[in-house]
């Protein structure tokens, strides 16, 4: 016959068994935080499909509950704390809102460094492992990715040299893309893009330097009728830097297993994959503006070389920096430029 004590530990060894696999099978339920409407390719193709996956390799245990458009409330530049402060669980962003805090990444932001998204995006997400993750500390990366490259879009003015740009009031989404606009003689206005169409149609600003991807979410192509693109295959003028980002506390509290779901469908891969959706939407915006009957402009070769010379000093001004807060921007510089090399050959 069992003895009493054998029964309440059986008893108790049941008990936690079933507790441990109640645990197992609760739902975790995601905040996931952006700053776009809920139309946008971000949260279409990149963060719906990714929760989805997430929630069928898991059985449904793991769940987003999606806020865009800045549902939590803050601003667009402030999205990088809430997740790191726990107000959102995962939030994509544009880190470099934030001007002069994410120093080392901003590389793929320099003028002229990237030809598409793809190669790129692979490219900066191999960059920050080896080189600026400490820009991130707080913060379990998932993807970094960039868009598929600025042109210059503006209301009335057609834009084909350098002196077309003398005094337009042009948006910049970040410090690095005001800094070229500047040098090449725009009156750059830094703000976050759901912030533009207000702003054009209230004259505040004559134009903006954006990508294609965008456009169509806000229906710029029908606000901004000129557009002009650097040449077939050359690198963009500019271009910016984005995250998917999850808490940290939160992405170490999960279950190992709903940890190793997120890190299969995480990483360079997602990276990549986020470059490729933006590349794939470059051609269909751009028929929107057509049919419109827009006026498309492209830059004449060396026109094209003239902008490149240009805006080299926005370039050496970073080295500086870098160098100020003790950093090799030389370095940093041809690890960037070697890995997009790289990446986009693939």
């Amino acid at each position: 016959m069992l003895r009493r004590s054998s029964l309440l530990g059986m008893s108790v060894g049941l008990a936690v068994a079933a507790l441990s696999g109640l645990a197992q099978a609760q739902t975790v339920t995601l905040k996931v935080h952006h700053f776009l409407p809920s139309n946008s390719t971000a949260q279409k193709q990149l963060i719906e499909p990714w929760c989805a996956k997430l929630s069928a390799e898991s059985d449904g245990r793991l769940k987003c509950q999606i806020y865009p458009s800045m549902q939590l409330g803050g601003s667009p530049p402030q999205l990088f704390d809430q997740a790191k402060d726990g107000i959102a669980d995962i939030v994509w962003t544009l880190p470099t809102y934030q001007a002069g805090r994410f120093l080392k990444s901003e590389v793929f932001e320099l003028p002229f460094m990237t030809k598409n998204s793809a190669g790129s995006s692979e490219a900066f997400w191999e960059y920050v492992q080896r080189h600026a993750l400490d820009e991130y500390r707080g913060l379990h990366l998932l993807a970094a990715h960039v868009h598929d490259g600025s042109h210059v879009h503006t209301i009335e003015k057609v834009i084909k040299t350098m002196e077309d740009l003398k005094g337009l009031k042009l948006r910049a989404p970040s410090r690095i893309g005001a800094k070229a606009l500047a040098a090449l003689g725009a009156v750059p206005i830094q703000m976050p893009i759901p912030q533009v169409p207000e702003s054009l149609s209230k004259n505040v600003i004559d134009g903006l330097s954006t990508p294609w991807e965008v456009m169509p979410t806000l229906k710029l192509e029908e606000i901004t009728t000129k557009h002009t693109e650097t040449p077939p295959g050359q690198a963009k003028l500019s271009n910016a830097i984005f995250i998917l980002a999850m808490n940290g506390p939160r992405y170490d509290s999960l279950s190992a297993d709903l940890r190793a779901i997120i890190d299969r469908n995480s990483g360079a891969v997602l990276s990549r994959q986020a470059g490729q959706v933006w590349d794939s939407t470059i051609e269909p915006a751009r028929q929107l503006a057509k049919a419109r009957g827009n006026t498309f402009t492209t830059l004449s070769d060396e026109e094209y070389q003239r902008w490149i010379r240009a805006t080299e000093p926005v370039i050496a001004e970073w080295l500086k920096e870098v160098k100020a807060k003790g950093g090799d921007g030389e370095a940093l510089l041809k690890a960037a430029r070697s890995l997009v090399t790289e990446y986009s050959s693939k």
